[in-house]
């Protein structure tokens, strides 16, 4: 037995990652569209990293801090995380997003930047390229801090704010650098703008489930980090969920 807390109150940690991620993040958008040139592509990227890194501190001992059902659904079929748990996380992460994106409509009802709905630059199929090799970056250093022993556990939330950061600077021109389904899904719901939601969903699923077998690949045979107190057998047993160090 462990000290976690029940599953409704590490979905509740969920929904609220979620939300402070749109939140901040579309609201990084926002801020950029009416004030032109306040933040640019870099500081977008940065407050992207930064509130994922805050959150994951916040919440990693709480929840695992997925924020993300790609994520979930990828530790889920890597044998990481226990499925029956992964259906409340994935609903938490869509309602704090919803919610999160429904607060900045009311805060800017004339709707700039869609709100920060991801929307392509570039075709269909290179978009959807950039969401599953973006996805698969980020999930193969969270798979890395998350779940292996030799990783450096302190430093997880760093290095996974990182990655969120580093992928938007390259890849938020092109596509919004969104990696996240809930992230996409909320503000467009609160947009009304369903244009190309499907790569959204499709890109980062791919790219998520790439990136946590690309991992195991590479690691070979090697137990889980001490931190999250559970084996692989266990986690699918529902003891306990993949917990990023924080």
């Amino acid at each position: 037995m462990t000290d976690r807390p029940d599953l409704l109150r590490r979905a509740l940690m969920e929904a609220v990652g979620t939300f402070a991620l749109v939140t901040a993040g579309c609201g990084a958008i926002i801020a950029n569209t009416t004030h032109p040139g306040s933040l640019g592509g870099v500081g977008i990227g940065l407050v992207f990293g930064l509130v994922i890194m805050a959150m994951i501190y916040a919440g990693g001992h709480l929840s695992g801090a997925h924020y993300n059902p790609s994520v979930t659904i990828a530790f889920a079929l890597a044998r990481h995380f226990p499925l029956r748990d992964a259906l409340a996380y994935i609903a938490a992460q869509f309602v704090g997003a919803s919610a999160a994106a429904l607060l900045l409509l009311a805060a800017w009802t004339s709707r700039p930047a869609h709100l920060g709905t991801t929307l392509p630059s570039v075709s269909a199929p290179t978009a959807l390229a950039y969401e599953i090799v973006l996805t698969a970056f980020l999930m193969f250093v969270i798979t890395a801090v998350a779940t292996d022993t030799r990783a450096v556990g302190a430093a997880a939330a760093i290095a996974i704010g990182g990655t969120v950061g580093l992928d938007a600077l390259f890849g938020g021109p092109i596509t919004g650098a969104s990696m996240n389904p809930a992230r996409s899904f909320g503000p467009a719901l609160a947009s009304g703008t369903w244009h190309d939601l499907w790569i959204y969903i499709a890109g980062p699923l791919i790219g998520a489930t790439i990136g946590v077998f690309a991992y195991r690949l590479v690691r070979g045979s090697n137990p889980l980090t001490p931190s999250s107190h559970v084996s692989e057998e266990a986690a699918v047993d529902g003891d306990d969920p993949v917990r990023l160090p924080a």
